[in-house]
């Protein structure tokens, strides 16, 4: 069991960082040249289209460290920190979302996929930093393992997408992909949640 645990705890970590990195690609390859199924959004929503691409990775990197319990008992002020950069990053790259599922091509099942997703990361997050600052900290744990379930959904996303394009094809890979990537994720959130005494997820 602690093999399995530590091995759980690795992956999420290895994979948080990697696909946080490749996601930041843009930034030696251009838009066009890394993300041209969506580089339409960096022309008709420049502003959403970046916020989104460039914090939602970052807010990924972040999340694990969230739930370092050292870094949490250890070291609290680096803890709020953190917090408070994770959750501004996924303020403004959950609005860059929203837009951008707004004004997506792939119809509108992809738009309220991943519409619903800005929603609930921004609500998660928002819901679990104010209940922070009142103090109710086992409630705001609960709410930053939602916010991280949803988080998550970068990386889901990315395990999905290349079966799904290339079993249904793009159009209705990616229309499948805006619910798989985060449905999931929150449903095993919420089974984790309702486990008694239920440890850390990416943290030992």
């Amino acid at each position: 069991m602690i093999y399995v645990s530590r091995m759980r705890v690795f992956l999420v970590w290895f994979l948080c960082l990697g696909v946080a990195l490749a996601s930041w690609r843009f930034m030696a390859l251009g838009v066009e040249a890394s993300m041209d199924f969506v580089a339409y959004h960096a022309i008709e929503r420049r502003w959403a289209f970046f916020a989104h691409i460039t914090l939602a990775p970052l807010a990924l990197i972040l999340m694990p460290f969230q739930f370092w319990k050292w870094l949490r008992t250890k070291r609290p002020d680096v803890h709020r920190w953190i917090g408070r950069v994770y959750g501004g990053s996924i303020l403004l790259a959950g609005i860059g979302s929203l837009l951008m599922a707004f004004g997506t091509t792939s119809g509108p099942v992809a738009a309220w996929g991943f519409g619903l997703l800005a929603v609930a990361w921004l609500g998660s997050t928002g819901y679990g930093i104010w209940l922070a600052r009142q103090g109710r900290i086992a409630e705001h744990q609960r709410w930053m393992i939602r916010s991280a379930g949803l988080t998550f959904a970068a990386v889901t996303l990315r395990v999905y997408l290349p079966f799904l394009f290339m079993t249904l094809g793009e159009e209705v890979g990616y229309t499948l992909v805006a619910w798989l990537c985060w449905v999931p994720n929150l449903m095993v959130t919420e089974w984790f949640l309702r486990r008694s005494n239920a440890p850390s997820p990416v943290a030992p």
